[in-house]
């Protein structure tokens, strides 16, 4: 007999379980105790439904990847994900123009490379299309449209409770419960949305640019865009591809020094050098190829990109264009906004301008603490693991993040890797130990 189909059968039997179950999940037990099926998902309402297999919570990258490394090692996983498509951060929530910021080679999923005729940098499009061959490959069959609105380790049972609502007027309820539980929704799950006085009453149009898809609807109006990250520069230099007149309120870094990507001549630098001194290098290639920024209102941090990005998660600015748009002009840039009042924008040097659009370019965060039930791996004031890279990936209890590194898809690949190694190992044990909860 299956192991696992002979711990569903004790459970089945046993009267604590039965008790517990009848009085948590509001169904006969023998509901509970059989494994998920795609018809059964729509069958009732507030169902508990028991998972054998590890329950990854998102489908983005991080999921994936987590998902396909447990499928090389025999393990099925159950991947739950609020929207109706894999990577629905890159699908609905990203601008038209958009490619990988880094070559390809630091952002390939485990154990699946990038086709080789894909260029150095992959447009969105070929990313997504990249994703789905992966999930593909691997049988990665997430359940769409399935928020999770409450995780919480049961001591008594020593299981995970996972409540779901499902997407519509119905809002139907599910509860998944297994031994183990991956926090897959990324440091990008929510967006984050600036306090400035008079924003709500802006008399234009404000979007973030989640929202955003192309210049095109903007061409001849006003634009400021708030926020100096990769975003933001790209909707600039897009605005001004599409005849807008953007204004942007912003460490830049070329995307290439000495013939080779700024990524790919960081990691080889980093084999032979501390931190510190990359920094330093990086940044001296950087003023002799881009001049002094300061000139042009582009004000420096006062650390170098690496320990920038080490420390607050902040990703540099890898130039694509736009710098040489700002040194035409064709890109203003202004200081920080004081406040705003119908049209007109006041910044903290005075000076007044009218706009027709906002863009906020204002990035994301984590929303792991607003379901999550647990305050040991994850910070409830960020909603990151407590604990830096490398050592962040693992919880208690069987409680795994993945995709919270601030290194990108190469710490995703990572973690992913010894997120299945682990379980795969806790699998084998119990398969030698199926009456056993370890």
């Amino acid at each position: 007999m299956d192991p696992w189909s002979e711990i569903e059968g004790k459970r089945a039997h046993d009267p604590i379980f039965q008790n517990y179950f009848s009085q948590n999940c509001r169904q006969p037990v023998d509901g509970f105790c059989k494994k998920r099926s795609a018809d059964a998902a729509v069958a009732r309402t507030e169902r508990c439904i028991w998972v054998p297999e590890p329950i990854i919570v998102g489908a983005g990258p991080s999921g994936l990847a987590v998902a396909a490394c447990l499928k090389e090692k025999g393990v099925d996983s159950l991947v739950l994900e609020r929207s109706n498509c894999i990577a629905s951060l890159w699908q609905l929530k990203t601008y038209d123009r958009l490619s990988l910021h880094l070559p390809r080679q630091f952002c390939e999923l485990p154990l699946m490379p990038f086709p080789a005729h894909y260029p150095i940098y992959p447009s969105k499009q070929q990313f997504v299309a990249y994703l789905e061959s992966y999930a593909a490959r691997f049988g990665i069959c997430p359940t769409y449209n399935r928020t999770v609105v409450c995780a919480e380790y049961d001591e008594q049972l020593q299981l995970w409770r996972v409540r779901t609502r499902a997407t519509g007027i119905m809002g139907e309820e599910v509860k998944y419960v297994s031994r183990w539980l991956v926090v897959a929704t990324g440091e990008n799950a929510e967006v984050v949305l600036p306090e400035i006085d008079g924003l709500d009453d802006f008399k234009g149009t404000v979007m973030h640019t989640s929202s955003y898809k192309s210049g095109g609807a903007f061409a001849g109006k006003r634009v400021l865009v708030v926020g100096s990250g990769n975003s933001g520069m790209e909707v600039c230099l897009d605005l001004c591809n599409h005849n807008a007149k953007p204004h942007i309120v912003v460490h830049i870094l070329p995307r290439e020094m000495l013939g080779q990507s700024t990524f790919g001549l960081s990691m080889w630098l980093l084999k032979w050098l501390p931190v510190h001194v990359v920094d330093r290098i990086l940044l001296l290639i950087a003023r002799t190829m881009l001049g002094d920024t300061a000139q042009l209102g582009l004000k420096r941090p006062t650390i170098g990109p690496l320990e920038l990005k080490s420390l607050s998660g902040k990703t540099p600015v890898l130039d694509v264009g736009t710098f040489a748009k700002i040194k035409s002009g064709d890109i203003k840039v202004r200081p920080a906004i004081k406040q705003i009042s119908g049209r007109q924008v006041e910044f903290i040097d005075t000076r007044l301008e009218e706009f027709d659009v906002i863009v906020l370019a204002t990035g994301y965060k984590s929303n792991v603490p607003f379901w999550l039930k647990d305050q040991e791996l994850f910070s409830e004031k960020d909603g990151l693991p407590r604990k830096a890279f490398p050592n962040g990936w693992k919880g208690e209890n069987g409680l795994y993040s993945v995709g919270f590194t601030r290194r990108g898809l190469m710490g995703t690949s990572v973690d992913a890797r010894r997120i299945a190694h682990d379980i795969e190992q806790q699998w084998k044990a119990r398969g030698k130990h199926p009456d056993v909860l370890l």
